[in-house]
């Protein structure tokens, strides 16, 4: 999936209604404030949880849920390419910080422009993530001369 040029976004199913995206009657929407992360990871506070931010540039975006990893397109000559490319840059990445992502169930990925409530009627993915606590890591690899990937990988969070 794309965005139309912003972060995308991953808000738990059980708050879309409160992410309002690129709406609201504040001074600053839900959309500047995913815009605002530093990086190309962050969290969000949305109703009594957390959302995630893919941030940095706009990217095509995949889960592949064998990875527990979202791989994002920044160069690549093709889709395939780079998707078989996966396992390899997942072994050359050098993660940047952890952080810890409490989430109460499946997640909707979508452009952060878009209000919850609308995540469904345009591209989006939804990821069946089991309730609990996760590790997030990100990393920027490039796995040949014209293919770099961007990496946001969820784990869970064992004892």
């Amino acid at each position: 999936m794309e965005s139309s040029g912003g972060p995308l976004i991953a808000v738990p199913e059980a708050v879309l209604p409160f992410w309002a995206g690129a709406d609201g009657d504040e001074t600053s929407s839900d959309h500047d404030r995913a815009c605002d992360i530093d990086g190309y990871v962050g969290l969000l506070p949305v109703g009594d949880t957390r959302a995630l931010v893919l941030g940095d540039e706009p990217a095509a975006t995949a889960y592949l849920p064998e990875h527990g990893t979202f791989v994002r397109r920044h160069a690549a000559d093709a889709e395939a390419g780079s998707l078989a490319d996966v396992p390899a840059a997942l072994e050359a990445a050098v993660w940047g910080p952890e952080m810890e992502w409490r989430v109460p169930g499946p997640v909707v990925l979508f452009d952060a422009a878009r209000p919850g409530s609308a995540s469904r009627q345009a591209d989006h993915i939804r990821v069946d993530l089991t309730p609990g606590h996760y590790r997030v890591r990100a990393a920027y690899v490039s796995t040949g001369p014209e293919t770099w990937l961007g990496l946001v990988r969820v784990r869970p969070l064992t004892s």
